[in-house]
Formats: structure tokens, C-alpha cells, sequence
């Protein structure tokens, strides 16, 4: 990936001479954690390009890289000490007013819902983590919007062999996953249509070694959501995924969220959130299993123009176990400040797993200050 963000970043400085803009993101924390403490910081720069190429259509591309450091101390000894400089965006777009075509590492991300995020097919964003961060996917990713405002996806990613969104189990980095979405404008609001289909390789996993004689399988996820604005907001979203393995366990694994908020007029104006997770395996498309059921729930509130707090709260009902935050954000034109308290088990449900080298396991607290370019 490193060759193939030089070959881009060369390519592209001298396709386009027309705008070159260079932004970054600087962040630095501390966190404590029970008995431990973690000190870290991360830099995203970001090169974009741009060049129109009539009144209509214009061609850009953007490289960005996520170099970070973090090190944990348990009492005065450091028990882990890390750095690392990944791609973090490296892609060309061509554009026109209803077209785009996008090629590379890039983030993929839509859907309805915001704390339990069933399409959360391949992004891995934390709705806790305030700077929003996610590994990009790389392929293709087609996009023509029609007169009535609605929308046709379509992707080819290849590649992707670390683990996105929901899965558990390893994509066969030879073979091209692919899918696309339909997004159409209803009475007060939107509703949309995805399907992604992809080759799986167990080798080398707790599935591989369980059933060692089943090779590579196709998987399919069909999702459908829609979101209303009828005084309150309503959504929903819900997918099925179809494993085509031979093993005798469930093929079939059904996740469905149902939300709503609302702002009150109340003060500056608190906003509230609430969704509902379940999540069940069956050995058939329509068959319901043993559903395991998450509620969630989020509060902010802007005390002023500089300042905004939030509270989420997570409550797994098959492990009993609640997963609590609260954050202080004040914001300048270039800085935010970010303190946050949490109380969270130290093994949290899969929904709210976090790529980011700061998490928010256990209890703790965390000082955060973020620096924009």
C-alpha cells in the first residue's frame, strides 16, 4: 500500500496543478485506567488535490496516513509501548453533478442508525470516540444520484483482509467482494436497499480449527432501512447474512435496530436519542432464534456556543452488564478539548468495539486535545 500511495501522490501532483490543499489533524491524550495509565498521540495529515475539468466535471484525489504512538504504564513501569504509520486515505474520485466514480482506500459508511448500526458492514467507527476514526476499505465505490434525489451505489472492494464491520472471519484476499445499494426519498423521509457478497477463508481461525474440513464459502448480507422526520425522528435497520458453509450450525444471522430522538424546547435545547438492538443466528431465513437484545441511549446538550456535553448508556440484557460515558467538549476554531469519564466492563459486546488505540474499557478517564490545520 505504501508503493501505491507514492505512485498516486506522484501521479496526481503533476495531473493537478490546479488545487492542492494540505489539512492535519494532531491529537494528543492521557487516559487512567483502574491502575493503569495511557499516554498517546496520533497525526492525520491530508493531501487533496483537485482539478475541474470542465464547468461540470472535475477530478480530485486526497492521501492521508494515520501515524500514532501510544504507551501504557502500570504504576511506574510501561507494560506496552507502540508506534505505527498506516495509509489512511489514499483515492481518486472523477465527479460530475449526479455521478461520481471513486477508486482506493477509502471510507464506506451509510445506514439509519447511529449507537447500533446493523449496516455497519465496513466501518468500524465508535459513536464514543470523538474523533470519529475508521480504517478504509479498498476498491471501488460507484455513485449516480437520479433528478428525484435518489441514489445508486455500487463497490468492487479487493484487498480486505483484516477484519470490518461485523466480521469474524477473514475475506479470501483473492477474490473480489461486491455490492451495491439503492437509496429513494419517501413521504417524510428516505428508505434504502443494500446487498454485499463476499468469499470467506476460515484457515487459520477458531472456526478454521472447529471444522477443519471446511474450506473458503461465499457469505451474502442483504440489509433494508429507512428514516422519517415526522415531528420526532423514527428509523429502523436490518439485515440478514447467509453463510454458505457445510457445517451443521446456523447459516443465518438477523440484526435489526429501531430508533428514535428528539430535540426538546427546553433551555439551549437537549437532544435525545434511543435505539434498540437484537441480534439472532437461525438455521433459516425467516426462522427467529435466541435473540440477544441491546438498549442504548444518548443526551447532549449545548451549554454554549464553545461548549457541549454528552451521556451515552449501553445495557446488554443477556450479560446484564451496563457501559456508561460522559464527555465535556468545548470547542475553538482550531483546538477541542475533550474530557470524558466512563464505566465500562472490561470485555464489551461486539457492537461497540473500537479499532482506536484509546478505548474505553473498564473505568477510567481520559483527557483529550485535538488540534485542526
Amino acid at each position: 500500500m505504501s508503493y501505491n500511495m507514492v505512485v498516486l501522490l506522484t501521479w496526481c501532483t503533476s495531473a493537478f496543478a490546479q488545487t492542492v490543499d494540505l489539512t492535519g489533524q494532531a491529537s494528543g491524550w492521557v487516559g487512567m485506567n483502574r491502575d493503569e495509565t495511557q499516554i498517546g498521540a496520533r497525526y492525520i495529515p491530508e493531501l487533496s488535490l483537485a482539478k475541474n475539468l470542465s464547468e461540470t466535471h472535475e477530478v480530485s484525489a486526497e492521501a492521508a496516513v494515520n501515524a500514532h504512538w501510544f504507551t501504557r504504564y502500570d504504576g511506574a513501569d510501561s507494560i506496552e509501548n507502540a508506534s505505527k504509520v498506516d495509509p489512511y486515505r489514499v483515492w481518486a474520485r472523477w465527479a460530475s453533478p449526479q455521478f461520481e466514480a471513486r477508486a482506493g482506500l477509502q471510507k464506506i459508511s451509510f445506514g439509519s442508525a447511529t449507537l447500533l448500526r446493523p449496516l455497519r458492514w465496513f466501518d468500524s467507527i465508535d459513536p464514543r470516540d470523538p474523533l470519529a476514526l475508521t480504517e478504509g476499505v479498498t476498491g471501488f465505490l460507484g455513485r449516480y444520484t437520479l433528478q428525484s434525489n435518489a441514489s445508486i451505489w455500487l463497490w468492487a472492494l479487493n484487498g480486505n483482509e483484516d477484519l470490518k464491520g461485523w466480521e469474524t472471519l477473514s475475506t479470501d484476499p483473492r477474490n473480489i467482494e461486491f455490492g451495491g445499494r439503492v437509496q429513494v426519498p419517501v413521504k417524510a423521509g428516505e428508505m434504502g436497499l443494500s446487498y454485499h457478497r463476499r468469499r470467506v477463508n476460515p484457515n487459520g481461525s477458531v472456526f478454521g480449527t472447529l471444522y477443519p474440513t471446511q474450506g473458503k464459502f461465499s457469505e451474502e448480507q442483504v440489509g433494508l432501512d429507512g428514516k422519517w422526520d415526522i415531528g420526532v425522528g423514527l428509523w429502523f435497520e436490518g439485515t440478514v447474512t447467509r453463510r454458505n458453509y457445510d457445517v451443521s450450525i446456523p447459516q443465518y444471522v438477523h440484526r435489526l435496530t429501531v430508533g428514535t430522538d428528539y430535540t426538546f424546547d427546553i433551555g439551549n435545547g437537549p437532544h435525545l436519542l434511543v435505539e434498540q438492538f437484537v441480534q439472532d443466528e437461525a438455521d433459516r431465513v425467516l426462522r427467529p432464534g435466541r435473540g440477544h437484545w441491546i438498549s442504548a441511549l444518548s443526551l447532549d446538550y449545548p451549554f454554549s456556543l464553545l461548549d457541549r456535553g454528552m451521556a451515552i448508556l449501553y445495557y446488554d440484557w443477556d450479560r446484564n452488564q451496563w457501559s456508561r460515558l460522559l464527555q465535556w467538549q468545548r470547542t475553538y476554531d482550531q483546538w477541542q478539548i475533550h474530557v470524558s469519564a466512563f464505566w465500562n466492563p472490561d470485555r464489551t459486546s461486539v457492537t461497540q468495539e473500537s479499532t482506536a488505540v484509546n478505548s474505553f474499557t473498564g473505568k477510567g478517564a481520559q483527557l483529550m486535545l485535538v488540534f485542526n490545520h
